[in-house]
């Protein structure tokens, strides 16, 4: 009957079908032979990544200073105005601690106000002379070896290890920075250095540059300079992490022989799933100048939500000769106290005495919905106050011991 014959159909059905799945006439995902392979290994060009961010940002200050600058400050330094702080181009490729040999690089550009400051000498920084510069800020080879216990080495152009902040703004909790990272390390170095990992827990570091914003073919006086140090990891049950690093060499213009001591110790502590606390001590010794500087940060961060972030900074640094610290009112003074030669404004100064600087700042990171497109966009409001503690005026053209700021702005990939 009709039911025999739809039953010997839908036989016929499965034998055609099993014997076009063993020949792979049929796509049975798991049943076939090749699924059952490894995947080829991933190609080592498959690990390049091509990205870019913008930094945008404004810093109000409600004693509108005639010059124009909000003292002791670098990065944010001009008052009142919108500021394209810097867009990052970067093409890259990490290295895989998990393999026994891995090679990796690190090329970023930046064009921006911010390449005012981290400009190399020999890299771009006769360029130009208007608030908006170009900075080649890491062009660094890295190499990752499996030798006594683990080395990785880092070659080129590359930003200093040292200290808590760093040049791209995605990497700090503030858009402000602190008077350590503005005047108490170096920016960038040239050369080479190597991490080795010694245990499970020690790392030790140690390298040679041409010194801080130099190269070897445009030293601003012709020596060498070096790094020095450890790091700790995984303390207290793997929450806290101490790097203690010391960079050291010739840094003053024309003098080959006085040496600059920028030492830093950093400590991060995950206190809680939600609360981080960072430290940073720190001290600069120029033998040159006979001047030193130190001082204490202190960061903590609480996680709120999965998208906003509360944190507070405070900090204590003195300037004891009055050395360090300073204000730029000129778009190329900067690059030109690097060369050693003087100043084009005169509202480019420092207090020229020993003043103590103090600073609160209060901030908000904010990582709202956006389109896929620019996923990752943060946006970081902060009030801040600093002030003098032994009643310097240094502040809104030289009048004030304090000033006020209220500033935000925006970091966005793509």
């Amino acid at each position: 009957g009709p039911e025999v014959k739809n039953l010997t159909s839908l036989r016929w059905i499965y034998r055609a079908s099993f014997i076009a799945l063993a020949f792979g006439l049929l796509p049975a995902g798991a049943a076939r032979a090749d699924d059952a392979k490894p995947a080829a290994p991933a190609k080592w060009s498959d690990a390049i990544t091509v990205g870019g961010q913008l930094d945008v940002g404004i810093t109000g200050n409600p004693s509108s200073p005639d010059d124009g600058r909000n003292y002791g400050r670098l990065y944010d330094d001009l008052s009142n105005t919108p500021t394209l702080n810097s867009l990052l181009l970067t093409m890259q490729r990490p290295t895989d601690p998990k393999t026994d040999y891995d090679l990796g690089f690190k090329i970023q550009g930046m064009i921006g106000s911010d390449a005012r400051y981290t400009h190399t000498l020999g890299l771009f920084d006769r360029a130009s002379s208007h608030q908006i510069q170009v900075d080649l800020v890491e062009a660094k080879l890295l190499l990752h070896t499996p030798w006594i216990g683990g080395i990785d080495f880092t070659a080129g152009q590359f930003v200093t290890p040292l200290g808590n902040e760093v040049i791209d703004p995605s990497g700090n909790t503030f858009y402000s920075h602190s008077y350590i990272f503005n005047f108490g390390l170096p920016v960038k170095d040239f050369g080479a250095y190597a991490t080795w990992h010694a245990t499970s827990i020690v790392d030790v570091w140690g390298g040679i540059d041409a010194g801080n914003q130099t190269t070897p073919w445009d030293d601003n006086n012709g020596a060498a300079a070096g790094m020095v140090g450890f790091g700790l990891n995984g303390l207290a049950g793997g929450n806290l992490t101490i790097l203690a690093l010391t960079h050291f060499g010739p840094e003053d213009p024309f003098d080959s022989g006085s040496y600059r001591y920028y030492n830093d110790i950093l400590t991060t502590y995950k206190l809680t799933d939600k609360i981080t606390l960072v430290n940073e001590l720190n001290w600069i010794r120029d033998d040159g100048l006979h001047a030193n500087g130190f001082g204490m940060a202190q960061y903590v961060s609480y996680a709120l939500t999965d998208s906003v972030t509360l944190s507070a900074r405070g900090e204590i640094w003195r300037d004891a000769e009055g050395a360090f610290v300073s204000q730029f009112g000129s778009y190329l003074d900067a690059a030109r106290e690097l060369q050693g030669q003087a100043p084009v404004s005169p509202t480019t100064h420092g207090t020229g005495v020993s003043t103590t600087y103090g600073e609160i700042t209060l901030g908000v990171e904010w990582k709202p919905p956006v389109p896929a497109f620019i996923t990752g966009t943060t946006i970081r409001p902060e009030i801040r106050y600093d002030s003098t503690l032994n009643g310097v005026h240094a502040y809104n053209d030289f009048k004030d011991v304090g000033m006020f700021t209220a500033a935000v702005d925006v970091v966005m990939p793509f």
